[in-house]
């Protein structure tokens, strides 16, 4: 089954449709949640490193000025969507309850992955190998 075609409101006030034909990392997270604080650095290293790979986060239940701050203070590279009704577009590979989800895209537009909590660099770096099927720089 296919993910669906994310387009929206950002969190820097702008808009944003992820592009179809790439390999899509989408972090659901939340300002207030602590192992969301714990891989956001990891996510933005990542997203800086491998350009070639799409990073989007879905912001959650939180405050906007709160989230923002956020994005702030951890040098968010990439953008996030303000709707957290977008997660609801994936009908059951993200919990209503559990962030950080994050959610790893193939090429062909599929759910490949899901990681529930925080992950360690090691994990994500075997589980984007394993989706791209190249080397991904960590």
């Amino acid at each position: 089954k296919s993910a669906p075609q994310l387009y929206g409101a950002t969190l820097d006030g702008g808009t944003y449709k992820v592009v179809s034909n790439k390999v899509t990392v989408i972090n659901v997270w939340a300002s207030w949640c602590g192992p969301c604080r714990a891989e956001t650095p990891l996510l933005v290293d990542l997203a800086a490193k491998n350009p070639e790979i799409q990073f989007v986060g879905i912001v959650t239940r939180d405050n906007m000025s709160a989230a923002i701050a956020f994005a702030k203070r951890f040098k968010m590279n990439y953008p996030t969507f303000i709707d957290d009704s977008l997660i609801a577009k994936f009908q059951g590979s993200i919990p209503a309850n559990g962030i950080p989800t994050t959610l790893i895209i193939d090429k062909s537009g599929k759910v490949a992955a899901r990681i529930n909590g925080a992950t360690t660099v090691a994990r994500f770096q075997k589980v984007l190998e394993l989706v791209s099927g190249e080397q991904i720089n960590a």
